[in-house]
């Protein structure tokens, strides 16, 4: 399905070594396909982020290997234990990726669809805050 590409995500993914870029694209594609409406943008000055009611996610290609980070407040569920990490993180987990691996393309279309769903209900944070009671973590209900 053909999407709305930001130029500036083109030149950052164009920059990374082949493998890098590949994961990149597949990483595209799965977030696009998971809401027709999620938009590129870039963001800390080049870094791609996928958005639609906020963040739900972000690609940063590394000496080694391409993060992918996924901005859910951690209450998506990883039954494939694809994330590794910031599991203690109380914003963005993430999947590393490294040259030679593959992309756990299923599990992360699942998880990107979750954020997508979760971001159009208000968010990870209000429904962090439904889940704990009105007053959010910490707070008097």
């Amino acid at each position: 399905m053909p999407y709305a590409k930001d130029p500036r995500v083109d030149a950052y993914i164009d920059a990374l070594p082949g493998w890098q870029r590949d994961v990149c694209h597949q990483v595209r594609d799965l977030v696009h396909a998971a809401d027709p409406e999620v938009e590129e943008t870039v963001k800390r000055t080049v870094q791609p982020y996928f958005v639609l009611k906020g963040n739900v996610c972000a690609l940063l290609g590394t000496k080694d290997h391409v993060n992918v980070f996924l901005y859910d407040g951690a209450i998506v569920p990883d039954p494939d234990g694809i994330i590794t990490g910031g599991h203690d993180n109380k914003t963005a987990r993430c999947v590393a990726v490294y040259e030679g691996e593959d992309l756990p393309a299923g599990p992360l279309a699942a998880m990107f669809a979750q954020i997508v769903a979760n971001n159009r209900a208000g968010g990870w944070r209000k429904l962090k805050a439904q889940a704990t009671g009105a007053g959010g973590e910490g707070s008097p209900a």
